[in-house]
């Protein structure tokens, strides 16, 4: 039986970057405070604890003080970097530079609209972590959208600017941009106001580029098992992508999920994940298999 890992999965740039820190400041420290699991991956996590990094979430930052916090990729809201310099907290900023600049757009556009008048729509999933930084550029009020449906609930009679979360679905985020044209279209005649809808693709190419890529790799295999933190947004959607030309595909977080049946009668296996995998944790599940 062969089995292929996919050279295109593993960690993206902003991951990378922010585990590099953490790894260089525990060589020479004894441990490091993390805002967050540093990566939606619970194996890497755990190799992460073992050489001292402490994640802690926000409710624990009131009382830190005169110590390192390391920012994880996914970015902040400005209130963590207030309460960091309140409480005399030295951060390790690992603030991915896509989100980085997306969270500056943000926060231009908003204080550049003095009145607010303009709905900022950020298409990506309530709750996640670059989300909640992002909303937190403009005091809380940007609106959340993860779906169509929710698309729907707009008011369509204020004008939008829309940006998406860094690693969401373009196809998902070109069929919201389709559905609000139309509507405004609809409200205003057919002429919409030049400026009253404005778009911005920033999707990371990074992570959409993956999803074409890991289809034609997911047709090359009879079985294709997907290596994937069960808390990654990014996973879920790369999985879903290879479903669909793979119905053979399998989820699994560590090799103890595998099931050996999978692969009876089976000529190729493809090992692939998200960009918050480990090659580590890919080539693990290659020797439980082989």
């Amino acid at each position: 039986m062969i089995v292929e890992i996919d050279n295109g999965s593993g960690f993206c740039f902003g991951v990378t970057t922010a585990i590099r820190k953490a790894e260089e400041e525990l060589a020479v420290s004894s441990s490091l405070y993390c805002l967050g699991d540093i990566v939606h991956n619970g194996r890497e996590c755990e190799r992460l604890k073992k050489l001292g990094l402490v994640t802690v979430e926000h409710a624990d930052l009131a009382h830190l003080h005169d110590t390192k916090v390391l920012l994880r990729a996914h970015g902040e809201p400005p209130r963590t970097y207030h309460l960091a310099q309140e409480n005399n907290i030295e951060l390790i900023d690992a603030t991915c530079p896509v989100v980085l600049n997306l969270q500056k757009r943000i926060k231009a556009e908003y204080d550049a609209d003095e009145n607010h008048l303009r709905q900022i729509v950020i298409y990506g999933k309530n709750g996640h972590a670059e989300v909640v930084g992002l909303v937190g550029q403009t005091n809380g009020t940007a609106i959340v959208i993860e779906n169509l449906d929710d698309a729907k609930k707009l008011d369509f009679t204020r004008p939008i600017s829309l940006y998406s979360q860094t690693t969401k679905s373009l196809v998902g985020f070109r069929e919201i941009v389709k559905y609000i044209e139309m509507r405004f279209a609809d409200e205003q005649g057919g002429v919409v106001e030049d400026g009253f809808f404005k778009y911005y693709d920033t999707i990371c190419r990074q992570v959409a580029n993956r999803m074409p890529n890991i289809q034609a790799f997911a047709k090359k295999h009879d079985v294709i098992l997907f290596v994937c933190g069960k808390k990654s947004s990014n996973g879920k959607v790369l999985f879903n992508e290879c479903c669909k030309v793979n119905p053979h595909t399998h989820m699994v977080e560590s090799p103890q999920e595998i099931d050996p049946s999978w692969f009876e009668g089976v000529d190729s296996v493809g090992i692939c994940g998200a960009t918050s995998t480990p090659k580590w944790l890919m080539e693990d599940c290659r020797d439980a298999i082989i």
